[in-house]
């Protein structure tokens, strides 16, 4: 039987060898021929989890193909590549939305890491929410930390929700979120995203299983994103292992415009160049002052403008 050229979507990549999957569910090992450039895309791995990309077969026993072209992408989410902090690592792309699993205990989330997030999502056009877990432990202390976290977000424009897995709290206004939806969910380590995904679609862990056997041999390094059919609709992509978010490919000028709250104001600056930072007639620094922009916002932006290197990629 002739195969015919097909679009299918990317579920995972390991590198070298990608998991695609065709509209019926039926999985393919697919590769690529030689370089693989996409006009205008500097990062180190030209196809990334949740791209379409067109398919030739390649071996049919062994149900392997060879990617061919790939379709332009919606949009996409990056982080400094782990082999070159001066490249881009594309994590995933066609997103409809992105949801950072957050803790205020056992690990603490820094605002700073939350910040970044949002900017990356921000910058590419991708809607985002902020879920906090493990309520469950949460004392006075960090009840009060969570609201007033919540109130800083939800000001400018951010679902903020608090979750615990183990009492099932806002359990299912989370899963809401996701369903019909292509989702990344991303978060660092120990923060319970793992454990969210196994305990609301417990056969997930037996497909992770199922899914990484095929070629697991020297994985151990680094790890991979990877997408999920979900049972009720939609799609989540699993993010392991990011630790930071950097800022790639945003430049100093540019960075206030990922914060909702400056972007309003940009234009009431003195200077069209202001960076809201020693410049006179500086709205961003009124607002600042008269509480409109939060004192915590204000300064993580400052922090992250300190780290911009302004070195073109």
């Amino acid at each position: 039987m002739k195969f015919v050229p097909m679009m299918v979507t990317v579920y995972k990549s390991t590198g070298s060898w990608y998991i695609v999957k065709d509209d019926t569910g039926r999985q393919y090992n697919a590769r690529i021929l030689g370089r693989f450039k996409i006009d205008g895309i500097t990062s180190t791995n030209p196809i990334a989890v949740g791209d379409q990309v067109s398919i030739e077969t390649e071996n049919e026993q062994e149900d392997s193909v060879i990617i061919t072209a790939i379709s332009n992408r919606k949009n996409y989410i990056t982080r400094v590549s782990p082999a070159n902090k001066h490249q881009h690592h594309i994590i995933a792309s066609n997103l409809d939305q992105s949801l950072l699993f957050a803790t205020l205990k056992d690990p603490k989330t820094s605002q700073g890491f939350i910040d970044r997030f949002l900017i990356t999502s921000e910058a590419y056009h991708i809607p985002s929410a902020i879920v906090f877990n493990k309520a469950d432990l949460y004392k006075k202390k960090e009840e009060e930390k969570f609201n007033a976290v919540k109130d800083i977000y939800e000001k400018i424009g951010y679902k903020v929700l608090l979750m615990s897995i183990e009492t099932g709290e806002a359990v299912e206004p989370v899963k809401a979120l996701l369903k019909d939806k292509i989702t990344l969910l991303s978060g660092h380590s120990g923060v319970g995203k793992s454990t969210f995904i196994n305990a609301v679609f417990p056969d997930m862990k037996l497909k992770t299983q199922d899914v990484s056997g095929w070629s697991g041999k020297g994985l151990h390094t680094t790890t991979f994103a990877e997408m999920y059919d979900l049972p009720f609709g939609g799609k989540i992509i699993d993010t392991p292992g990011i630790r930071e978010l950097g800022l790639v490919d945003i430049s100093k000028q540019e960075l206030s415009h990922y914060f909702p709250e400056m972007k309003v104001l940009i234009n009431d600056c003195q200077f069209n160049n202001c960076m809201h930072v020693n410049e006179p007639g500086c709205a961003v620094k009124a607002a600042v002052k008269d509480g409109t922009i939060h004192m915590d916002r204000y300064i993580s932006y400052c922090n992250i403008l300190e780290t911009i290197n302004e070195k073109s990629y």
